[in-house]
């Protein structure tokens, strides 16, 4: 736990490690990457929340998604994460950045739309600091 960490800062770090998974695929590859502008905030306790947001990759026309989700299985592999795979129940592949000491995750997958990918994140877990923001609103 980041007993430090802000929602600003936990939202910048984990955006700034989306957009490096997604400009970590070959650039003939991506024709373009959306990353949203707001997430979620979601309880990992009574007093601490994590930031959670997306980015989705769109792959050039004819890029099929899963052999370049199946890379980065090899990719992050010794690095600060372990990784997880798994088969999803719509039948796609999926590799899961999970960190060993904190709630930070990123699952990659195929997208909601043909030739994309999602990369869908969960930054650490912080104290959630009531400055008069709704808890349930956007961040």
């Amino acid at each position: 736990m980041a007993t430090e960490l802000t929602w600003q800062e936990a939202k910048a770090r984990t955006q700034a490690m989306e957009l490096e998974i997604a400009h970590s695929l070959p650039g003939s590859k991506v024709a373009k990457v959306d990353q949203l502008p707001t997430g979620v905030l979601i309880d990992c306790s009574d007093t601490l929340v994590n930031w959670h947001g997306a980015t989705t990759v769109t792959l050039t026309e004819g890029t099929e998604p899963e052999p370049l989700v199946r890379a980065f299985e090899a990719k992050y592999r010794d690095t600060r994460f372990n990784i997880e795979t798994r088969t999803a129940p719509a039948g796609h592949y999926e590799v899961g950045l999970v960190s060993p000491d904190t709630a930070e995750i990123y699952l990659i997958a195929p997208g909601f739309e043909p030739y994309t990918i999602r990369i869908a994140s969960s930054s650490d877990c912080f104290p959630w600091v009531d400055d008069g923001n709704y808890k349930r609103g956007k961040f």
